[in-house]
């Protein structure tokens, strides 16, 4: 019997079960998927000389994440590769906005759009300095953040933190005016900030627009060596040389719960995986409460708040085998590993707005990878291996293209979309459509079939807006991976902090797993129970064998 059974093999399962066997304890995942790795995996299903990544592909988030860092995933042979530019958005009238390697460059390009902004973001990056480190330690740890937030705080009061404070909870486009004088600034910080489901007008996307500009400042956009999927064998290859188990093919079709405490799962082959000590869930909420758990072992109040769950945009990619590289108009898009695809901030803000109405986007916001541009070896010499998405709405009511698209994704539909997202790119680089050898199209249906996770293609298993993040997330709680079952725990990204690959979710399920159980469990019951409950039910149960 292991001490703790992991359900699902994305990065955060992954990284659970790497902390757990750290300590000691013995770990058994189980995966739906015939491979590991969630939404962190490549292959060659495009064209057998091309590597193609699956789902996310430029990891920000994890070269600057302290959890992926004490794991020392080197050591399993992983090796990170930059484009020469981190990021780039393209303008019809050959203008570029470029987020380059070196924050000189940045701000040389940024001046040719007006000669103030070059100070403007050589001062936000000073600010990104000063607090970022411990902004990144605050994040990626349980919520509240004690230790890091103090030191934070500090550092706020030292550099006008109700100030920064203001400008983080601003709309982006807002941030953007304040900011600089110039489309290029507010074009970088409005593009990343829709990287999320964070309209231009939203509250708090300037926060997430600076934050992701910030990093791609400080640590780039980088990739793996040899595909997304060489950073699942790094973190498969570490913990079996710790003694942990993987089976994929493995569905769990319920958590065992016996006394309020979880024990263990059941396979849907209708095997009895029991555990020791703790079941970690890298599992969307809603499948754990409402298919794993069951109501019978749930307070009324979350089952409630769990109605009002709110899902992120849904998705759709297309991959491609290009004969050679992208014929971009402005040529400060060749160099980029990510290149953002919309008529200026006006066209964000119309995207978001046909999505918000339910409406597939005639003209959509479309991000696209250069991958043989950021890693050589995903293609061979002159050549493009080359991917692009864009969001929809979860729940499709209209089209406001001319392919009445209806949400159906027969053949006809995708196809259609994937034309739709080719024309976009077509019109930033005329003659892209004569270099594609190949392409895939991933219809959000087909990503959420490849993983269940990504509700339509939804990437951040949850909304980010801020009424679903820290003690929001996934319902009104306490920010924590503790779950109303004892010895149960959410290690996904429906747990604070939220998506993106970093890691963060895993490591505070498994911290919170080799914890002694006492008030965070007991206060997160109360939440969804209330205080009658909060009298009737034992404090904490100490895991047999003790904590570690």
């Amino acid at each position: 019997m292991p001490d703790a059974v992991v359900i699902g093999a994305g990065p955060n399962g992954l990284v659970a079960a790497n902390l757990l066997a750290d300590a000691g304890w013995s770990v058994e995942v189980l995966e739906a998927q015939e491979q590991p790795g969630g939404a962190v995996r490549s292959d060659r299903g495009v064209h057998p000389d091309y590597v193609s990544d699956v789902f996310s592909a430029f990891y920000p988030l994890a070269a600057a994440s302290p959890v992926l860092a004490r794991l020392e995933l080197g050591a399993e042979g992983l090796r990170w590769s930059h484009a020469p530019s981190v990021l780039a958005h393209p303008l019809p009238d050959g203008r570029c906005a470029v987020l380059e390697r070196r924050v000189e460059d940045t701000c040389a390009g940024l001046g040719a759009f007006a000669a103030a902004d070059a100070d403007a973001w050589q001062g936000m990056f000073r600010t990104w300095s000063l607090v970022g480190p411990d902004l990144v330690q605050a994040l990626f740890t349980p919520f509240p953040p004690v230790r890091s937030g103090l030191r934070l705080a500090g550092k706020l009061r030292a550099s006008g933190g109700l100030r920064l404070a203001r400008k983080l909870a601003l709309p982006v486009r807002r941030l953007g005016e304040e900011e600089f004088g110039g489309e290029g600034g507010r074009l970088l910080l409005a593009g990343n900030a829709l990287h999320a489901d964070l309209a231009p007008e939203a509250a708090g996307s300037g926060g997430f627009g600076w934050l992701m500009s910030m990093l791609g400042q400080s640590h780039g956009f980088p990739v793996p060596v040899g595909g997304s999927g060489a950073l699942t064998a790094a973190l498969v290859s570490r913990l079996r040389r710790r003694g942990g188990v993987l089976r994929c093919g493995e569905r769990v079709a319920s958590v065992v719960v016996r006394g309020g405490r979880a024990v263990g799962v059941r396979t849907a082959g209708g095997e009895d995986v029991r555990a020791h000590r703790a079941v970690l869930a890298d599992t969307s909420a809603t499948a754990l409460y409402q298919d794993l758990v069951g109501e019978e072992h749930l307070p009324s109040r979350l089952l409630r708040d769990l109605e009002r769950f709110q899902w992120d945009f849904a998705t759709f990619k297309v991959d491609w085998a290009l004969s050679g590289p992208v014929p971009w108009t402005a040529p400060g898009a060749a160099g980029a590993g990510t290149v953002h695809l919309a008529d200026g901030v006006d066209g964000l803000t119309r995207f978001a707005a046909q999505i918000a109405a339910g409406q597939v986007p005639d003209e959509p916001f479309t991000l696209f990878g250069q991958m043989t541009t950021a890693d050589p070896s995903r293609s061979p010499a002159g050549t493009e291996s080359a991917w692009a998405y864009t969001h929809l709405p979860q729940h499709i009511a209209a089209d406001a293209g001319p392919d009445r698209i209806t949400g159906r994704w027969d053949v006809r539909e995708q196809e259609a979309m994937a034309d739709r997202v080719e024309a976009q790119v077509e019109r930033f680089a005329p003659g892209f459509r004569r270099l594609v050898r190949a392409r895939r199209i991933l219809a959000p249906t087909t990503l959420q079939a490849m993983d269940e996770n990504l509700r339509n293609g939804a990437i951040n298993n949850g909304t980010t807006a801020l009424h679903q993040q820290t003690v929001f997330r996934p319902t009104p709680g306490t920010g924590r991976p503790e779950t109303p079952v004892e010895g149960l725990y959410l290690a996904s990204a429906a747990a604070h902090p939220g998506g993106g690959v970093h890691g963060a979710p895993g490591a505070n399920a498994a911290r919170a797993a080799l914890r002694l159980r006492g008030v965070a469990p007991l206060l997160h019951r109360a939440l969804h129970t209330g205080p009658a409950r909060l009298t009737a039910e034992p404090c904490c149960r100490v895991p047999r064998g003790g904590a570690r």
